[in-house]
């Protein structure tokens, strides 16, 4: 282990306003800066700072000079803020007139520390800035995002740039939490070759090597190490501030131990941060973890649409976040609507058999294949659903384009025609289900309801279950029976959402009675597969 003396930077009011809008609790956050204090913690960073933005955040999100005056600093703490890069780098009159309009002289500013988060393509184009801060007497340091995702030349470059600008600290950030204790020796190791000032880390905690990549970093020579209370930070979080005190020897802890347990704790129990499965599966991929936090915190996102979405990622952008992804994934179609295929030769005064993904279809399969085998209607089974005889299953129907691509391998390998928007879904959707027969009918959103034509429909949502019931009515089926639409236990607010589309649904003219056959909790006539 370096010799060298470790500064702890603790970035809990900048990091974890992720989760609550930087919109700390005043109480909170004077019994924070007294804990950290007392616990020796070298560096506590404020919050971001930056120009305003759609939408409510609280000071934090900003910590201008004046709301961090009005803040219970305490004395012998170092204070710092953080600036995005892509902030300054993107102002219309360039990085340095963006910086100067943020910053003041340090002299009269509460600020001791200013770091920029960059990625590479923004990094040389910051360095200016930090020359700027430095004549303005601040120290100054550069987080280097995603180092992960960077060749060793790029590496080796932005390095060897940063040794050119005096920075004070030159971090490198692990934000997509993919790195090992190996990766991150080996990437102190590139740095080294260029960059001969502080090193610092900021750890993240996707595959639970926050705090073994933070020690590893600290024995390869590492001095400014990241921290946060209870690893309360963006997606899964961060190392913990209070086991690197502990770490290196900090004394007076029980301030911020009873913080961990009175405060933070709760306050993990609410948002829900910490390393779980998909944050894992995100760091082994080099998916962005926020897309994992919005769908934990989006009760429209069942485990399996976590999953189907992680995958979809790995192959669409994913190492970048994108804030409108997820909501156009699940709203993708607009504009006017197309399609090649009609269903009324198929379905015209048939009886539908839907077979949704509930337990309801494994539970009473041998009644519904004996139904199937009786009545002959036509089985139309919702995305990869095997749960009956494939011989049984007629048509499958998908139109959930992040769905469609990771499932994509598997639709390919099923023998059924596929219902889907095919005229409609972009390339690589398309790609991974070449060689796959396609039924070609179109569909647009329109949260105002159903429409209804030929080859296409018009529906409130991108649900399947909606896609498939409009498919139905377009091919003026005679009657839809629902097998495996369990529903959601409790007071899971997905119900309310598929109560509203089979509500609108059943509110249209002339559409194909609805009977669920196997248990359900939605708001449908009810009987069983075991009476007809």
């Amino acid at each position: 282990m370096s010799d060298s003396k470790v500064f702890l930077l603790d970035c809990t009011l900048r990091d974890g306003g992720y989760y609550n809008n930087w919109d700390f609790d005043a109480d909170l956050v004077r019994e924070y800066l007294q804990a950290v204090a007392s616990a020796g913690i070298d560096y506590v960073e404020l919050g971001l700072r930056g120009f305003p933005r759609h939408g409510f955040r609280g000071g934090y999100a900003y910590s201008s000079d004046a709301f961090l005056a009005s803040l219970p600093l305490v004395p012998g703490v170092c204070y710092g803020v953080m600036v995005n890069a892509s902030e300054l780098v993107q102002h219309a009159e360039g990085p340095l007139a963006a910086v100067a309009l943020l910053f003041a002289c340090a002299q009269g500013s509460p600020v001791d520390l200013v770091r920029i988060a960059s990625h590479a393509h923004e990094f040389e184009a910051v360095l200016p800035a930090c020359r700027w801060l430095k004549q303005q007497g601040y120290r100054v340091g550069i987080n280097l995002m995603q180092i992960a995702e960077q060749s060793d030349e790029t590496i080796l470059r932005l390095a060897a740039s940063a040794q050119q600008f005096g920075l004070d600290v030159l971090y490198f950030a692990d934000s997509m939490g993919s790195l090992s204790p190996v990766d991150v020796r080996a990437i102190i190791a590139l740095l080294r070759r260029e960059w001969d000032g502080p090193l610092g880390i900021h750890a993240h905690d996707n595959r639970a090597l926050a705090h073994a990549n933070t020690l590893e970093a600290i024995a390869a020579g590492a001095t400014w190490v990241d921290g946060t209370v209870l690893g309360m930070g963006r997606g899964p979080g961060n190392a913990r501030i209070e086991y690197l005190a502990m770490q290196h020897g900090k004394r007076n802890l029980s301030a911020l131990l009873q913080l961990v347990s009175r405060r933070f704790q709760p306050m993990q129990q609410r948002y829900g941060w910490g390393t779980n499965p998909y944050y894992y599966l995100a760091g082994m991929h080099g998916i962005h973890p926020t897309y994992v936090q919005e769908m934990l915190a989006d009760s429209r996102y069942s485990d399996s649409d976590l999953l189907v979405a992680i995958q979809a990622l790995r192959t669409s952008g994913g190492k970048k976040y994108n804030p409108d992804t997820l909501e156009a994934s699940r709203h993708f179609y607009h504009g006017a609507p197309r399609g090649e295929w009609a269903p009324q030769e198929w379905l015209a005064d048939r009886e539908v058999l839907l077979l949704g993904s509930g337990t309801g279809v494994v539970r009473h399969r041998d009644a519904i294949e004996h139904y199937i085998r009786k009545a002959d209607p036509v089985v139309l089974a919702l995305n990869t659903q095997t749960d009956i005889s494939p011989e049984l299953i007629h048509l499958r129907a998908a139109c959930h384009p992040l769905r469609l691509m990771a499932d994509g391998a598997e639709h390919v390998q099923l023998p059924q025609p596929l219902i889907t928007p095919a005229s409609m879904l972009p390339e690589d959707v398309l790609n991974s289900l070449k060689g796959k027969a396609l039924l070609d009918f179109g569909l647009s959103i329109d949260r105002q309801g159903f429409g209804f034509q030929a080859r296409h429909c018009t529906l409130p949502t991108s649900l399947v279950a909606a896609y498939a019931l409009a498919v139905a009515a377009s091919g003026r089926a005679r009657r839809v029976l629902l097998a495996g639409f369990d529903g959601y236990p409790g007071e899971d607010p997905r119900n309310v959402e598929v109560n509203d589309v089979l509500e609108a649904y059943q509110a249209q003219h002339a559409v194909p009675e609805l009977l669920a056959v196997t248990p359900t909790r939605y708001q449908v006539p009810c009987s069983s597969i075991y009476a007809l």
